[in-house]
């Protein structure tokens, strides 16, 4: 684009939270499309090896972790100087986005984040179980907080690609099948979620996949003893550990031996006593075609599916089964195998492929809606490295496809500044797409007739449902 557009004026101090591959490239996007008073944006980061890129714009670096005991006076002093509404984008690890969100609300500033991200020690606490370390229960922690204070200052939960963009993927989606099913239809009002949810029973999805293949690849082969990734190392090991987990449609006739309920909360879902990035499900992506995807637990697998459920009282009547495909860059799998291949520790060293690095690849990352009578539809992004690298600086596709979400959550808070805590399955998707749509490269829909049940080889028994496809007992690869 020629002219970027400026969508609004953030009038009080911007403090980004964390500056690695995320907090890089989306910064220069705040810069492009906001105006705000540069002396009043600040970055904070427990490491300074990037302090230089903050600083060329414009940025206060401030080279400091954020902990229980610092962050509501390091924060609220930052937030709340100068007068204005302040705005929290909150890119870190190891600091609690609960506990963040809050603060920013008791002070009147805006919040947004990519990931209900806890205080350190929650992923690899031994002394609690399994339950205890899934998605379910850090996204109950925001739930119950929005329930308890409704309304007030907007804080955006989960608001990056996935969880995120995908959610906005899931509507367009839909409204594409209804239309080409011939399915007589008003498209629901933005935030009408009943509307939202009948419309997806009468579609008849039975799932939804969150298919993402990463073919990005470098000029330099993986070392041994290094996990290499094309995003956040830290943030995919420790999603990566979590329990796998999905919810769970009402379609579904079977469950895993491991498999458990969630006992607390909306109960949309199940984990499995195994770690998501050792659990592989068959998926289907436009450049590949069928695929074996990782069940990593993502926060949009329960939001999407809860939005989507429908009730009569207290009764579920219909929910779609929904989680997370996901098959990372060569040179991730090969890291996995690696890690898990020494009983689950992680490598000494760790690297996240820049977009220097990378050669040729592209990260197609859309939303798989199945089971309907168009049998299954894919619609996404389709970003090339080149692609992003023209783009915005500081960006491989993967990264961009996550920042450019992040300022399209932080176009609609500004515009919509009362709504209390959201996550992206509430907000409007015509709106955050039209914001977001410039940074993803091709954005295309396909059919495909392909099932779990298509060319397999047949050598050995299998326990499947031939009855019906679409049965998590035939995507879960065992």
């Amino acid at each position: 684009m020629t002219a970027w557009p400026v969508y609004g004026h953030i009038d009080g101090p911007i403090v980004m939270i964390g500056f690695g591959s995320i907090g890089k490239g989306t910064l220069p996007l705040i810069e492009r499309h906001f105006t705000f008073d540069r002396s009043r944006l600040v970055v904070i980061d427990p490491e300074g090896r990037d302090r230089a890129i903050a600083e060329r714009h414009g940025a206060r670096f401030i080279q400091q972790a954020v902990t229980r005991e610092n962050y509501r006076e390091l924060l609220g002093g930052l937030l709340g100087a100068g007068g204005g509404r302040g705005f929290c984008v909150n890119l870190s690890v190891d600091t609690s986005s609960l506990a963040i969100m809050k603060l920013c609300r008791e002070i009147g500033a805006l919040y947004v984040d990519t990931v209900v991200e806890p205080w350190p020690g929650f992923y690899y606490d031994r002394n609690v179980d399994a339950e205890a370390r899934t998605n379910h229960a850090l996204r109950q922690t925001t739930r119950a907080e929005k329930a308890r204070s409704p309304g007030g200052p907007t804080a955006v939960s989960c608001c990056g690609a996935n969880p995120g963009m995908v959610s906005w993927f899931v509507k367009k989606a839909l409204v594409d099948v209804a239309t080409a099913t011939g399915l007589a239809f008003t498209e629901p009002r933005p935030h009408d979620r009943a509307a939202w949810a009948g419309l997806m029973r009468s579609v008849g999805v039975k799932g939804i996949h969150i298919a993402e293949r990463d073919t990005q690849l470098s000029r330099n082969p993986k070392p041994l003893n290094v996990f290499v990734n094309t995003w956040s190392v830290e943030g995919f090991i420790s999603e990566g550990l979590q329990p796998a987990e999905l919810a769970y449609g009402t379609h579904e006739t079977w469950m895993p031996e491991n498999a458990r309920r969630h006992s607390t909360g909306s109960r949309s879902g199940i984990y499995l006593l195994q770690p998501g990035a050792n659990t592989r499900v068959r998926s289907w992506c436009p450049t590949p075609g069928p695929q074996y995807g990782l069940l990593v637990t993502h926060n949009e697998a329960l939001s999407i599916a809860d939005y989507f459920s429908v009730r009569d009282g207290d009764a579920l009547v219909y929910r779609p089964t929904c989680h997370y495909a996901y098959h990372p860059s060569n040179d991730a799998v090969l890291s996995l195998d690696e890690m898990f291949g020494r009983a689950g520790q992680r490598q000494p060293a760790e690297h996240i492929l820049n977009e220097t690095e990378i050669v040729e690849g592209a990260d197609e990352l859309g939303v798989l809606l199945y089971g309907h009578a168009r049998n299954a539809y894919w619609y996404g992004s389709q970003l090339s490295i080149g692609e992003a690298r023209a783009l915005a600086p500081y960006q491989n596709a993967t990264g961009l496809q996550v920042s450019s979400a992040v300022l399209a959550g932080m176009v609609w808070a500004l515009e919509n500044p009362q709504a209390g805590i959201v996550e992206a399955d509430e907000m409007d998707y015509r709106r955050c797409l039209e914001v977001q749509l410039p940074y993803l490269g091709p954005v295309n829909g396909y059919y495909t007739d392909w099932t779990p049940l298509t060319d397999r080889p047949g050598f050995f028994p299998e326990d499947l449902d031939t009855s019906d496809p679409w049965q998590f007992r035939n995507i879960l690869v065992r």
